[in-house]
């Protein structure tokens, strides 16, 4: 097959209607499932799969449909019939509609949302992941320091072997259980089980329909390390009391938390005001007085419903708080969006095209109304 036959093939226009009828089909389909599946799940079936199953069928999924509506798109352009001024209009909406496209592809990619969770008086330099985690180690053993080892969700898997420089021992990973509760012992431990499983036991649970109500936990085994810390351990998120061992004249506190992004900046909470529906408990709007700190250099800010903050390529959202029994807690939804500005761009580059074809027919328009009225 020629190349110009393969040009043809992929700048059809069938091609884009088949296209919009199955992204639409994916809309609908992930739209009922987040009943019985949860948002994310259903998120990462139908729209940020490259692939959808169906039973024992492959099919598209929302990515790979979007790739072949950019393609055929962009195919668009080796029309020779197109470079006309009275099809520019065309051409512009088209340009449009790939940029748009090119927009959720950075979106789809490289975005990532979060939140932040500040006490007042309190401040924070960093944004936890609402789906990843990542268990830490950190060694407490130096006076002015604490030495951070991280290890991301993907390495968190069944018989992985965790090493790094900074560790003097090995941890073997036994079982992730992506939901699970702690459960008392019935019975007495064997000699090789240590820290919480001595007298508590990890019992793994159904997985939640939305992936940030589950409480992830791990059973991992520390070898290698020539002391008594050699054993099985257990630790899940949000465990009150943190893991420590003591290994060769080092402290380490293990810690299975959300992934952890830090910022350049910090925010430090100073006031937490709501406004609440007259005559009830239940909040009109919410607000949250910080200071920015960047560089020695701070400044004041108000964050409210619907006025975000907007700071080196992150967006932060009022999203709910914490009430406790001295203070009060925010909670900010916290985004990094590198295609924020391209829906804004395309459509201002579609309407430009719209109305730029738009001008270009009207004539003809009215002048075939004036000769139907003349005949």
């Amino acid at each position: 097959m020629r190349i110009k036959d393969i040009i043809n093939f992929l700048k059809q226009p069938k091609i884009f209607v088949f296209a919009m009828i199955w992204m639409m089909m994916l809309v609908v389909l992930g739209t009922l499932a987040q009943k019985d599946m949860g948002l994310y799940a259903a998120q990462n079936r139908y729209f940020s799969a490259w692939i959808t199953w169906f039973w024992f069928v492959p099919m598209p999924g929302g990515r790979l449909t979007l790739i072949i509506i950019f393609i055929n798109l962009s195919f668009f352009f080796f029309k020779k019939s197109i470079w006309k001024i009275k099809k520019l209009g065309i051409v512009i909406l088209h340009l449009g509609g790939i940029l748009l496209l090119v927009g959720g592809g950075l979106t789809a990619m490289f975005s990532s949302e979060g939140n932040m969770v500040i006490e007042e008086g309190a401040k924070s330099n960093h944004v936890e992941d609402y789906h990843y985690m990542e268990l830490a180690l950190i060694n407490t053993s130096a006076v002015d320091f604490d030495e951070f080892t991280v290890f991301d969700q993907p390495l968190l898997i069944r018989n992985q072997t965790l090493t790094h420089e900074n560790l003097n021992f090995e941890i073997e990973i036994l079982n992730y259980l992506e939901n699970c509760e702690p459960t008392k012992r019935t019975s007495p431990p064997g000699i090789q089980y240590k820290g919480m499983l001595k007298n508590f036991m990890l019992k793994e649970l159904k997985p939640e329909k939305e992936d940030n109500w589950n409480r992830p936990g791990i059973i991992y085994k520390i070898s290698n390390s020539g002391t008594s810390a050699d054993g099985m351990y257990g630790i899940f998120l949000g465990q009150p009391v943190s893991q420590t061992v003591s290994i060769k004249e080092k402290d380490f506190t293990i810690i299975l938390r959300r992934k952890r992004t830090y910022l350049p900046f910090s925010i430090e909470l100073l006031d937490f005001k709501k406004i609440l529906h007259p005559g009830t408990e239940i909040p009109k709007s919410y607000s949250s007085d910080i200071i920015l700190i960047e560089n020695g250099v701070a400044r004041k800010i108000l964050i409210q419903m619907n006025e975000p903050l907007r700071h080196k390529g992150y967006t932060f959202f009022q999203s709910s708080f914490i009430e406790g029994p001295d203070s009060e807690t925010s909670v900010f939804a916290v985004v990094k969006n590198y295609g924020r500005l391209f829906p804004y761009i395309s459509s201002i580059i579609m309407c430009i095209g719209l109305l730029f074809h738009l001008s270009q027919k009207l004539p003809d328009l009215f002048r075939k109304s004036r000769e139907k009225i003349a005949a």
